[in-house]
């Protein structure tokens, strides 16, 4: 499965790579230190490959997580099926998570740091999953 991990904190990368790599959640994890850099990497594969997991931190400079999930709007139809967004936060406001429920490739809004019980519940989802289709 391939795994996007876009955070600008190496240390939060660190942390969520070593995680998913403990509870063998990906067979390709790929790290980007800016959404900047993670989009233009989704949009050149597209069609062909495509993340099946994407883990994004909001609070990034320049390109923050949730322009990031504005520029992918125009790929949505190409990307509903087969990838989903989970929200990777220091704080769990109320607001984010409401706001995220209106992106639908965002799946769910997970607190740093990510655990090795969300990684373990979010494999789950894929382990009965055949073909492109994942679960919501």
């Amino acid at each position: 499965m391939l795994t996007y991990l876009i955070d600008d904190d190496v240390i939060s990368l660190y942390l969520a790579e070593h995680v998913l790599s403990l509870e063998d959640f990906a067979s390709d994890i790929q790290l980007f230190p800016t959404a900047e850099t993670a989009l233009n990497a989704l949009v050149e594969h597209l069609p062909a490959q495509v993340p099946q997991v994407i883990f994004l931190d909001l609070n990034m400079p320049i390109m923050d997580g949730w322009g990031f999930l504005e520029a992918l709007e125009p790929y949505v139809p190409v990307l509903q099926q087969r990838c989903r967004i989970y929200i990777l936060t220091s704080s769990l406001l109320l607001d984010d998570t409401v706001r995220a429920q209106q992106y639908p490739l965002v799946a769910g809004v997970l607190c740093k740091p990510l655990d090795t019980a969300e990684v373990q519940a979010i494999k789950a989802l894929f382990q009965d999953t055949i073909g492109d289709s994942l679960p919501r």
